[in-house]
């Protein structure tokens, strides 16, 4: 490794300036959803997140008539719609953990969405700054993070419970952005829920969680924080959904090494039909996150900010329930409790913070 005598500035490299740049990067006009998980913008005033002319097909390539033509459809309907068919896609991702592993299950997933998305957006990055191009990674690193940690926090938790830790990363950023003291009670109430949730057992079972479990589920909280930071960044740079098939591409990437080799392993079992499991897999990244960030998008720009962020608060509840119709998973009042505790708290501090 490369030393500096006493003294001397080390010169830096094309990497790591490109890396600095993209994180003073100024956060981006709210407006587009660019990570894995879609996202919203931090805002001064409430309103439509672009113009109501802009079109889904100008920049990011050709979606179905019906993905950009949903015009009857409200905007509250179509958020709802995309919070359940990303938890239902999570929920029909953990059969597959058995055959193919979590690391092998989320590589592959991430996989064919980057496939999907670069078909369909064709990025254009000979006109990128080398910190777009930074930026895009870093999301996608982060991306890559948050998705493989979730899905082994789902694994071994009810889906409920870690959704709702997991939801701490983009309350924390809202909170350190609020900048008022009495965000400080939205705070509590959220410290209240986690422990509600992670005190009080696991559910119908009534055992103790899993603290493997709730260690991804942390872990994924903070990988979303970082998410949401650079989903902001990156939607500077890149129109439409150039910036999320760039990054999906980087997480795949960054996924590789720990999932190739399990997935490999999972279709080429003597009692695999990889056939029915690859189609599996690419009906799952179709759920997450093709079609609901398609519909995320389209309500992002008919409907104001702040209802956007009080609707995308509700995903843990969103999360439990469909850990209950589509796995069975029974939560106990403890838990049902924390989980009501952090979503009042989301809503709360979106609803009182400054615009």
């Amino acid at each position: 490794m490369p030393t500096s005598m006493p003294g001397e500035t080390a010169a830096p490299t094309p990497a790591t300036v490109a890396v600095a740049e993209a994180l003073a990067m100024p956060p981006a006009p709210k407006g587009e959803p660019a990570g894995e998980r879609g996202s919203w913008r931090r805002g001064e005033a409430p309103g439509p997140a672009a113009p109501p002319d802009l079109r889904l097909d100008r920049p990011a390539g050709r979606f179905p008539k019906f993905l950009r033509r949903p015009e009857s459809i409200p905007a509250p309907l179509l958020c709802l719609t995309a919070m359940f068919l990303v938890q239902t896609g999570i929920a029909l991702s953990k059969p597959l953990f058995g055959p193919l592993g979590v690391s092998g299950t989320t590589f592959l997933r991430l996989g064919f969405a980057a496939v999907i998305l670069l078909a369909v957006t064709r990025p254009r990055l000979r006109d990128k700054r080398p910190r777009d191009l930074a930026a895009a990674a870093l999301l996608g690193m982060a991306s890559a993070g948050m998705t493989f940690l979730f899905a082994g926090a789902v694994d071994r938790l009810p889906m409920g419970t870690a959704a709702t830790i997991e939801f701490l990363g983009p309350l924390a950023v809202a909170l350190v952005f609020a900048r008022r003291a009495s965000h400080l009670l939205w705070a509590l109430l959220a410290a209240a829920g986690v422990a509600l949730l992670t005190l009080l057992g696991g559910g119908d079972g009534g055992g103790s969680l899993d603290p493997v479990g709730l260690l991804f589920a942390f872990g994924a909280a903070a990988c979303y924080a970082l998410y949401i930071l650079f989903t902001d960044k990156v939607g500077a740079a890149f129109q439409g959904f150039q910036g999320l098939a760039v990054s999906m591409t980087v997480g795949a990437i960054t996924l590789a090494p720990f999932g190739l080799g399990e997935a490999w392993h999972g279709l080429t079992a003597p009692d695999a039909s990889p056939v029915v499991l690859l189609a599996s897999v690419a009906g799952v990244s179709l759920l997450l996150p093709v079609i609901p960030y398609a519909l995320e998008m389209t309500a992002l720009r008919r409907m104001p900010q702040r209802v956007f962020s009080v609707l995308v608060s509700l995903e843990p509840a969103v999360s439990a329930l469909v850990g209950l119709v589509v796995l069975g998973q029974l939560l106990g009042v403890p838990q049902l409790a924390g989980i009501g505790c952090v979503v009042a708290a989301s809503v709360g501090a979106t609803l009182t913070g400054r615009r």
